[in-house]
């Protein structure tokens, strides 16, 4: 049976304080291999100024910066993050996990928690190109064009729960 197709049981929780720098990691590794060709070396060295930056770290050790990780046992396989409320800020699953519904599962996850927990009515977004299609399947659309500034192109989406 091939190994890939297995479907493997998985973890999907709020992140602890000693998860961030393997999740950055794991989140780095991902946006090189999908989105980094895509974007100019500004918006690459944007993309990697804005998750080793201290002020994100902070924001997350204070409760401001909402971590949700998804585990295969020790390893991170997944990551998302919510800012300013409800604002998805990041969302990225180990290429290994790709086609599983790890990113599915944050995000039901998040979603869920923005609208029971928060009393949220709506989640919004920016998607990189690759992930529109993704986002769509989740029930996001497009609110506005693609845009891009410093280098990233996002098309703006959002949710209403």
């Amino acid at each position: 049976m091939d190994m890939r197709r297995m479907r493997r049981f998985y973890e999907v929780r709020w992140a602890r304080r000693d998860e961030w720098a393997p999740a950055m990691e794991m989140v780095w590794r991902t946006f090189l291999k999908y989105e980094g060709e895509e974007y100019s070396e500004e918006g690459v060295h944007h993309f990697f100024e804005f998750i080793s930056g201290d002020e994100l770290h902070e924001a997350f050790l204070q409760g401001e910066y909402l971590l949700m990780v998804a585990l295969d046992g020790e390893r991170i396989i997944g990551a998302g993050t919510v800012r300013d409320r409800n604002h998805l800020s990041l969302l990225f699953v180990d290429e290994a996990y790709h086609r599983r519904g790890v990113g599915s599962s944050i995000l039901r996850k998040l979603c869920a928690y923005l609208e029971k927990e928060s009393g949220e009515r709506y989640m919004s977004l920016e998607a990189s190109p690759y992930a529109v299609s993704f986002y769509q399947k989740q029930g996001f659309r497009a609110v506005r064009p693609e845009i891009s500034f410093g280098g990233i192109r996002v098309t703006p989406m959002e949710k209403v729960f």
